[in-house]
């Protein structure tokens, strides 16, 4: 064997090996990012259940928001502060999760999901009256104001409400 069939041999050789590597590295690039992709769908979940979690474990709060959501006017002043507080944390939660879809980190079956729920939240009065208040804040006013009403409002609210009927 010659030192050119010796060099040919090797230059295959290394040509095989990075092609391997590359294909490697595309691999664990796509499974990394599925990983991030995973923990962005999971931070979005977790920051709405941050905001939401108080509700559940403080009965005046829950009062607040549900009755906050139908009619604003059956609060006090104190009272529509908070809710005006909650409802400025759950629609910035809500601004994050969009990003998160716009961004192509969380999947749409799952985004679907989450403009389904804004979908009744934004039309409820106090979150609607809350909205024409201070859109300014939310970086995706044109997104929300896009959204189209669903046929039947559901929120805590008016779920409680059809349990009593």
């Amino acid at each position: 064997m010659n030192w050119d069939a010796i060099s040919a041999i090797s230059q295959l050789i290394g040509s095989v090996a990075v092609v391997l590597s590359v294909l490697y590295l595309a691999l664990q690039v796509h499974r990394s990012t599925r990983v991030a992709k995973l923990a962005t769908q999971d931070a979005a979940a977790t920051a709405l259940r941050d905001v939401t979690k108080p509700f559940m474990e403080n009965a005046d709060l829950e009062r607040i928001w549900r009755v906050g959501l139908e009619d604003l006017s059956a609060l006090s002043a104190e009272e529509r502060a908070r809710f005006f507080h909650a409802a400025y944390q759950w629609l910035k939660a809500f601004e994050t999760i969009h990003f998160h879809y716009v961004y192509g980190l969380m999947d749409r079956q799952l985004w679907e999901g989450w403009r389904g729920l804004l979908q009744h939240y934004i039309a409820a009065p106090g979150i609607a009256h809350y909205w024409k208040l201070r859109p300014e804040v939310f970086s995706e006013s044109n997104f929300v104001n896009a959204l189209e009403p669903p046929p039947e409002q559901r929120t805590v609210g008016t779920l409680l409400a059809e349990e009593q009927t």
